[in-house]
């Protein structure tokens, strides 16, 4: 594995290669966010016959920018992304991007319709597809407004409460008092920290998302998304699910089903997910 680093507007961004770089070949990048490479390793280890490319989001693990504390908008990260490709200068990529680094890649179909040959866009939380986006901005605000008031732990609380959620989100989800942070193990305390990446996001309007349809089916990219078996359906599921569904209506194609839930290409249904990958791909 290689190591480099692009300097970008504003940021440096850290990526990996696994293997080599060779002509004619195609590298497969897997990305998410705010996960950064690490979570990635498994995946990537079932994929030996491919140069496999990971890197860390801006702000993120080994990645840092010039103001740390500010959003970080879907553009910025599709522009990194962008900036990234151009360094591995192999032309079109295949991609397999997960939960907000799918809403990153599908920002970068629109805004760069030939960088990829292939992404697969794994569970985006891409709200502003879905019914109840109102109900959601309103959530996600007040969610925002906690982590500047009160630090990581009650605002991640609010987090967590909401991606497990299962279904619309309606005025008795919204009525419900505010978790308690230590219910999931979470600091009460304000350490004064706002470096975040996953509130960097949320404060970039990550979960307003919703993909210039017309961009996206023009570009020469064969867009897939993808959905967890085990993450619910299109109105009974987590928030992450029911977008997927949403997007894939929009883009008038159907959901392709991997096996697992939102997270388990990392897990130990990872050579179950890997296979059903490699099916898509190619």
């Amino acid at each position: 594995m290689s190591t480099f680093t692009k300097n970008v507007p504003g940021a440096s961004i850290t990526y990996d290669i696994h293997g080599e770089l060779t002509a004619g070949s195609i590298p497969l990048l897997l990305i998410g966010s705010p996960m950064d490479a690490g979570g990635f390793a498994t995946l990537a280890a079932h994929f030996p016959d491919r140069t496999v490319v990971t890197y860390d989001p801006r702000n993120t693990g080994r990645s840092t920018r010039d103001d740390p504390t500010a959003a970080v908008t879907v553009a910025q990260h599709a522009d990194d992304l962008h900036a990234l490709l151009g360094a591995l200068g192999s032309g079109p990529v295949d991609m397999f991007a997960s939960s907000g680094g799918a809403v990153n890649a599908l920002e970068l179909v629109a805004r760069y319709p030939d960088d990829l040959r292939v992404l697969v866009a794994h569970e985006p939380p891409a709200g502003g597809a879905l019914a109840d986006r109102a109900a959601l901005e309103s959530v996600c605000s007040a969610m925002v407004s906690t982590y500047n008031s009160s630090g990581l732990g009650p605002a991640m609380a609010q987090f967590i409460a909401l991606v497990m959620h299962r279904g619309e989100l309606d005025s008795e989800y919204l009525a419900r008092p505010v978790p308690d942070p230590s219910a999931f193990g979470l600091p009460t305390e304000d350490d004064g920290d706002r470096t975040d990446p996953l509130m960097a996001n949320m404060r970039g309007g990550v979960v307003e998302f919703v993909p210039d349809v017309e961009a996206v089916k023009a570009a020469r990219t064969r867009t897939v998304v993808a959905v967890g078996a085990d993450s619910g359906g299109p109105s009974d599921g987590e928030l992450a699910a029911r977008s997927a569904y949403a997007v894939a209506e929009l883009l008038g194609t159907d959901a392709v089903v991997f096996p697992g839930g939102h997270a388990d290409f990392s897990g130990e249904r990872a050579e179950e997910f890997a296979a059903a990958l490699r099916e898509v791909l190619a």
